[in-house]
């Protein structure tokens, strides 16, 4: 079992920064592929990106590339997505998951462990 807590979230005018933290709990932390995703009011969840466990290799959604840049401690168990030059269009609730395997990094069905989410606010 693994418990997923994020945090870091909160309000920021357009072109700020934030950087998000998602501690896990749970032994094997490092096998774990490890994603964000966000979900606007009114839209689905949508993937972000994801830091591979067996290799750190990641991938972005092409609306974040160059903009965000996510990254794992393995020894405080935790991943982290920073946030630069944020757009009004980021806001969203912002949820930390993980799986042992992922085939279709995009997909919430993926993944076996959801955080709370933390709120992120992007004011013009």
């Amino acid at each position: 079992q693994v418990q997923l807590v994020e945090s870091g979230g909160g309000l920021v005018q357009a072109g700020g920064s934030l950087r998000l933290s998602c501690a896990a709990s749970g032994r094997a932390f490092s096998g774990y592929n490890m994603a964000w995703f966000r979900q606007a009011p009114g839209k689905e969840r949508e993937f972000v990106a994801i830091i591979r466990g067996s290799s750190g290799t990641t991938f972005y959604t092409t609306s974040v590339k160059g903009r965000f840049t996510i990254s794992r401690d393995n020894a405080k168990n935790t991943v982290y997505l920073q946030m630069n030059s944020l757009k009004p269009e980021d806001t969203a609730v912002y949820y930390c998951a993980a799986a042992l395997r992922v085939w279709s990094a995009e997909s919430t069905s993926e993944y076996d462990y959801w955080g709370q989410g933390t709120q992120v606010t992007v004011s013009s």
